[in-house]
C-alpha cells in the first residue's frame, strides 16, 4: 500500500499538522500514541480515567467491583456509575463553546475510595507480575530501557518505564487524569468528535463528578484489552459464585497468593495470566488444577510448575447440600460442592475458583459502533463490537474505521510483542493524522478487510500475529507504505525493525514453538533441540 494505490485518494482535508486528537487512554499504546502525535506537530490532549499513566502495568491494592455472572453485554464495558448516554445534564452547551465545565453530582455518604474504584475499576496487575517478553523485544522507539536493565522484570520497573516515556516525552502534561469518556459521537455536521467526558474531582466538600463537553478533528482509542472481564457461561458457575461470592474472583481481582495458602485451586484457562497464577500458588496452596479446552492458543502444559496439574474443561459446577441459602463453610472448608469435566472427571475438595479466561472486547464509549444482539458474522460495514466482544471488526491493519478513519486504534492486536508493536502502529498513525501518509481509497481497505475475514475468520484470531513471520511482516508493511509516501509528501520517515531486535524475536518465539512442541510430540522436540 504505497503512493501509487494511495495517490488516487480523495484529499484528505480531515488530517493535517495543527489538527486536534482526542486520545482515550494512558497505557502503553495511548502514551506512544500521543508522544508520536505530538511529534508530528498535532495538538493532543489525553482522557485517562486512573490516577497515572502506565495501563495494565499500574499496581493497585485495590481491586475491581465482581462482573456480572456470566457476563454483561459488552457494551457495558467494566463502567460502573453509568451506562454511555446516562450520564447527561439537562442544559446543552453552547455550539460555540469547545469545553463546558458541567455542576458537579455529589459522592453522597460514598467514601473517595470507593468511588474512585467504581469510577475507574483497578486493572488486572498483580504485584508478582513480569513481563514474559524479554525487555530487548518489549521496547518503544520513544526511548530505551535503563542501561543494565534485566530481559525480565518486576512490574514496577515495567511501569516506572511506561511512566518516563510519558513524562520525557510530555504526554503527562497533555492528559487529564480521573477524566472517563462517556461517550464519543460525531458532531450533527460530521466535522468534529464530540467527548462527553466526566471527571471525578475531589476538593474540600469532598468527592463530586463534573461532566465536560470537548471537541476535537480526531479521535485515538487506546484502552486496552484489559477492562471487561469474560465470565463464560458455564452450568452451575453462578450458583456457586452467589454462595461463595469471596471464593469466586476472575483473574482481574487477583493480587497475591498468599490468601491460598494450603488451599485446593481452581484455576479456568489456559493463557499467560492462568500460567502465571498456577506458578505463583506453587509452594503456597496444597493443589492447583488449571482447567483448559485445548485451544491453539494454550500455554504449554510443561510451562506449569510441579504442584500443578493440567485437567481438561469443565462440564458444571455442582453445589452440594444443604440447600444453596445454607451454603457458607466454616473458615478454612472447601466449597459444598464438585467440579464436572467434560471428559468424566470429578472434582471436590476445591476451595477457590480464579477464572482466567480472558476479557471482553469493549469500547462503552462508541455504543453507536457497537451491538449487544448482531452475532460476530452481522457486523455489516458499520460495527465495530459484535454481541461475542472477541474481535474488532471494520479496521483496516486494524488501525483505522473503514468507515471514518479520522477514527483510529492502537493497540487492538494479540499474541505480539505490544510495546514494539504498538510504537509502529503510533507511529503510522500520527503520520497518517498529519497528513504525511495515506490511506488507500475506502473500496481499496474494504476490499484488504474482506479478504482478510476470509483468509483468517472471525474472532478472537484475526487479531492474532503469533505465526512465523506475521508480526515482522506487518511492521515491515507499516514502515514500507509509510516511507514510500514520505519520499513524496516530505515525511519524517520510519525506521525498520533492527536486525538485533529481529533476532531477540526470533529467537523468542523458537523457544516457545519448542516449548508447544514438547506438549505435542515430545521425542520429536527433544530432536529439534538437540540438532
Amino acid at each position: 500500500m504505497g503512493s501509487k494505490s494511495s495517490s488516487t485518494a480523495v484529499a484528505d482535508w480531515r488530517f493535517g499538522a495543527g489538527r486536534t486528537v482526542a486520545v482515550i487512554g494512558a497505557g502503553i499504546s495511548g502514551v506512544c500514541a500521543a508522544a508520536h502525535l505530538q511529534n508530528q506537530g498535532l495538538q493532543v490532549t489525553v482522557f485517562e480515567r486512573s490516577s497515572i499513566a502506565g495501563g495494565i502495568w499500574h499496581y493497585d491494592d485495590r481491586v475491581p467491583e465482581d462482573p456480572p455472572y456470566p457476563n454483561q453485554a459488552p457494551s457495558s464495558g467494566d463502567y460502573k456509575l453509568s451506562k454511555p448516554g446516562e450520564f447527561a445534564y439537562s442544559t446543552p452547551p453552547p455550539e460555540s463553546q469547545d469545553e463546558r465545565d458541567g455542576k458537579g453530582h455529589a459522592a453522597g455518604s460514598e467514601s473517595a475510595d470507593d468511588l474512585e474504584v467504581r469510577f475507574a475499576p483497578p486493572g488486572p496487575c498483580y504485584a508478582g507480575l513480569k513481563n514474559n517478553i524479554s525487555t530487548k523485544v518489549l521496547v518503544s522507539s520513544l526511548g530505551p530501557w535503563p542501561e543494565n536493565t534485566e530481559p525480565h522484570v518486576s512490574q514496577e520497573i515495567v511501569e516506572q518505564y511506561i511512566q518516563t516515556l510519558a513524562r520525557d516525552q510530555a504526554v503527562d502534561a497533555i492528559t487529564h487524569f480521573h477524566a472517563r469518556v462517556e461517550e464519543a459521537k460525531k458532531t450533527p455536521d460530521g466535522s468534529k468528535w464530540e467527548i462527553r467526558s466526566v471527571l471525578l474531582v475531589r476538593d474540600a466538600s469532598g468527592p463530586r463528578l463534573v461532566e465536560r463537553l470537548s471537541y476535537f478533528d480526531l479521535l485515538v482509542v487506546a484502552s486496552g484489552h484489559y477492562g471487561m472481564p469474560r465470565i463464560p457461561e458455564i452450568q452451575g458457575l453462578k450458583e456457586w459464585k452467589a454462595a461463595f461470592p469471596e471464593h469466586i474472583i476472575h483473574s482481574k481481582r487477583y493480587r497475591k497468593p498468599h490468601p491460598y495458602q494450603g488451599r485446593n485451586v481452581l484455576v479456568l484457562g489456559a493463557g499467560v495470566s492462568s500460567l502465571d497464577i498456577c506458578r505463583e500458588l506453587e509452594g503456597v496452596a496444597n493443589a492447583t488444577y488449571q482447567s483448559v479446552r485445548g485451544g491453539p492458543f494454550d500455554t504449554p502444559a510443561r510451562m506449569l510448575p510441579p504442584n500443578s496439574i493440567r485437567i481438561g474443561e469443565v462440564e458444571k459446577f455442582v453445589l452440594g447440600s444443604p440447600s444453596p441459602g445454607d451454603t457458607q463453610s466454616a473458615a478454612g472448608s472447601p466449597i459444598l460442592g464438585t467440579v464436572v469435566l467434560k471428559d468424566g472427571q470429578v472434582l471436590d475438595n476445591i476451595h477457590d475458583v480464579v477464572i482466567a479466561t480472558g476479557y471482553v472486547t469493549s469500547y462503552p464509549f462508541l455504543p453507536q459502533l457497537q451491538s449487544d444482539t448482531a452475532p460476530v458474522t452481522e457486523a455489516g460495514e458499520n460495527l465495530v463490537v459484535t454481541s461475542d466482544g472477541r474481535m474488532a471488526h471494520n479496521l483496516h491493519r486494524d488501525i483505522f474505521y473503514i468507515n471514518d478513519p479520522t477514527l483510529a486504534f492502537v493497540g487492538v492486536p494479540y499474541y505480539v510483542s505490544t510495546f514494539s508493536l504498538f510504537d509502529y502502529q503510533a507511529q503510522a498513525l500520527s503520520r497518517v493524522f498529519a497528513g504525511t501518509a495515506r490511506l488507500p481509497p475506502k473500496e481499496t481497505m474494504r476490499a484488504a478487510y474482506v479478504k482478510r475475514v476470509q483468509e483468517k475468520g472471525l474472532g478472537r484470531a484475526f487479531h492474532a500475529l503469533h505465526l512465523p513471520g506475521q508480526e515482522v511482516g506487518y511492521v515491515r508493511e507499516l514502515v514500507s507504505w509509510v516511507n514510500e509516501d514520505a519520499k513524496e509528501l516530505g515525511g519524517e520517515p520510519m525506521r525498520a525493525p533492527s536486525e538485533a531486535w529481529i533476532k531477540e524475536y526470533d529467537e523468542l518465539k523458537a523457544k516457545l514453538a519448542l516449548s508447544r512442541l514438547f506438549d505435542k510430540d515430545p521425542v520429536e522436540a527433544e530432536a529439534v533441540q538437540s540438532a
